[in-house]
């Protein structure tokens, strides 16, 4: 019998997170799909709610939801416990889950937002690696275990107002080549995905801080001319997360419609 992959996606209630949950479990996947699903005062748009993260496990038999922070360690922690008394191993870790703040000069923003920023964006990714990786290194040798982050091409090119999400994504970057090199030799591999302006309610918070009426501006600079779909990052994230994957790790896969050229 086909042992049946496991992964652990945060960030899962809506979105890009929320299409890769379905995109692994159209796959085959178990999946423990993680959101705060509650809105946070240092965020000036709406979050998940509860009924999107529960529809989840409405929807496909083979996923169990989890309510809490990213920024909550030992949450993320019972997470990935539960994938494993539920389905016996992980064998992927999707860190999904980001805010955007922003709307000025980089010099301008405020210490909260820089805080929120930092501490969802990139100690949200630590804190599923530190969780999870020890799971994903107990998986069965020869192993073929995935950290996948979501960054974003504001990693890779500049964006005014955007500065302290742009440092973030970055971080993410970083924080994802420097565990690719702690993971060498043990078979699991972390990557980063970086998207484009992709259609998700972050999107439309970016196009408010820029004061855009229609969301549909921000892909001007993507070589598709159009905005993408969260399925069609999901599919670049599920890719990454499977053993077809197993020549790439410590590096990014670009699925920005061409943005960063």
């Amino acid at each position: 019998m086909t042992r049946r992959q496991v992964a652990v996606v945060t960030g899962a209630a809506r979105g890009i997170g929320a299409a890769v949950v379905r995109r692994l479990a159209a796959d085959g996947w178990a999946v423990v799909a993680v959101d705060s699903c509650t809105d946070d005062p240092g965020v000036p748009y709406p979050l998940a709610r509860p009924d999107q993260l529960a529809s989840l496990a409405w929807e496909l038999p083979r996923v169990r939801t989890v309510q809490a922070d990213v920024r909550d360690a030992a949450a993320l922690a019972e997470a990935v416990e539960l994938a494993e008394r539920e389905f016996g191993h992980v064998d992927a870790a999707v860190a999904a889950a980001a805010v955007i703040l922003g709307g000025g000069p980089v010099w301008e923003q405020s210490e909260t937002d820089w805080r929120t920023l930092f501490d969802v964006d990139v100690t949200g990714v630590l804190n599923l690696a530190r969780t999870a990786v020890p799971a994903l290194l107990r998986g069965p040798r020869p192993r073929q275990g995935r950290f996948v982050a979501l960054a974003s091409a504001a990693a890779h090119r500049g964006l005014w107002g955007l500065g302290g999400y742009c440092a973030a994504k970055h971080a993410v970057l970083g924080l994802v080549r420097g565990l690719a090199c702690d993971l060498q030799g043990t078979g699991v591999h972390a990557v980063a995905v970086s998207p484009g302006s992709t259609r998700t309610d972050m999107l439309r918070a970016t196009a408010d801080l820029y004061d855009l009426d229609d969301v549909e501006k921000l892909a001007e600079n993507q070589l598709v001319r159009r905005l993408l779909e969260p399925d069609e990052v999901a599919a670049a994230v599920a890719w990454a997360c499977s053993p077809e994957s197993a020549a790439v790790t410590g590096s990014v896969l670009h699925a920005d419609g061409g943005f960063t050229g």
